[in-house]
């Protein structure tokens, strides 16, 4: 990664709408992500990437939803935006050193996994690879979630698809305390 992002991302002052998110989203005390200050820059772009997030509490657990957006920013290979949920939601989501590294370097049949867990890598896996979800997967899943928790898991791994084309093709350099991809 370079030490630049090709855009720059917007300084300080921030317009006041602005400021009451980041205040909203990031812990006290610790700077805005590179990504929201980047998307900052412009007001209508940043307001529809921030309504577009699932970090709500949804049809989801926190863990499921960890597992999900680590896994697709490890496939999609953005050490920025899987360091960031690493750092802020891995210990809140239960996920220890080992799940963590098979997130990222690892896969369903680790010994880590439960077996639901399991599938929820595989439904991030068949979507990184084929775009699609197989029939048999499908029901595996469907078995264990409901139809609102099955489109809320196609829409976040959508989103975080596009986060990582965003932090991958802009060149965000990690921030300061963000974790890095296991060995």
């Amino acid at each position: 990664m370079s030490a630049a992002p090709r855009i720059a991302p917007a300084q300080s002052p921030y317009a006041p709408e602005v400021v009451a998110r980041f205040e909203k989203l990031m812990p006290p005390g610790v700077a805005p992500l590179v990504l929201f200050r980047l998307l900052a820059r412009d007001a209508r772009l940043f307001q529809r990437f921030m309504d577009g997030g699932l970090l709500d509490k949804g049809h989801l657990t926190l863990r499921q939803r960890e597992i999900v957006i680590d896994r697709v920013t490890a496939q999609c290979g953005s050490e920025y935006e899987w360091g960031v949920h690493v750092t802020f939601f891995a210990e809140r989501a239960g996920l220890d050193a080992a799940q963590q590294r098979s997130l990222a370097r690892g896969g369903p049949d680790d010994a880590c996994w439960k077996p639901e867990e399991a599938l929820l890598i595989r439904f991030c896996d068949a979507l990184h690879t084929a775009c699609d979800i197989e029939d048999a997967l499908w029901a595996s899943l469907r078995a264990h979630f409901s139809e609102a928790a099955m489109l809320e898991l196609l829409l976040l791994a959508g989103f975080y698809r596009t986060v990582s084309y965003l932090t991958n093709a802009l060149r965000l350099p990690l921030d300061p305390y963000a974790a890095r991809f296991p060995n």
